[in-house]
């Protein structure tokens, strides 16, 4: 009778290991299924925030000016017929709102794009060329999808951080 009882401690006992060992494996699982996706909405950034300022540069290209608002790439009111720069207003990968901070010239026109994420991004270095002034960043909100730089000290572009609700293009 008394081995019949330190057998069913020594089960008792193997059950709990194993059952941590589970948790052990399933929250290593979890920190590891967090960064894959984490990766993945940092290049999903790099990929929008690429198609974002590719269009304000075609935008920009046809008439010398920048859009004074984001649905102006979406069908250029300057033109009479149709002429589009991007299909849609793509959501922010990382903050999965259709909500974007804006980067203004001195006369208000939009120069670029950035998310308003203020999380801090895995990816550090190894940007492509177009890119590398993101190296060293410590936030998402400083990832800046810029077509020109700054035009002179005097009238450098204005940042603006649209608030949580607040429509990403201003009327004009």
């Amino acid at each position: 009778m008394n081995a019949a009882r330190h057998q069913r401690g020594f089960t008792y006992l193997a059950v709990l290991l194993v059952v941590a060992m589970m948790g052990a494996t399933l929250a290593l699982t979890g920190m590891v299924w967090h960064t894959v996706v984490q990766r993945e909405k940092e290049a999903e950034l790099l990929f929008v925030g690429g198609e974002f300022r590719r269009a304000i540069r075609q935008y920009h290209t046809g008439a010398g000016q920048y859009p004074r608002q984001l649905s102006d790439l979406l069908k250029d009111p300057r033109f009479p017929g149709v002429r589009r720069y991007l299909r849609k207003i793509y959501f922010d990968p990382i903050t999965g709102k259709n909500e974007w901070g804006l980067v203004r010239s001195p006369d208000g026109s939009i120069m670029g794009v950035f998310s308003t994420s203020s999380d801090e991004p895995l990816k550090k270095a190894g940007f492509a060329l177009a890119d590398r002034d993101f190296e060293g960043k410590a936030h998402y909100s400083e990832w800046q999808f810029v077509v020109a730089p700054p035009s002179s000290p005097g009238n450098p572009p204005v940042v603006q951080n649209n608030p949580p609700g607040a429509a990403s293009n201003p009327p004009r």
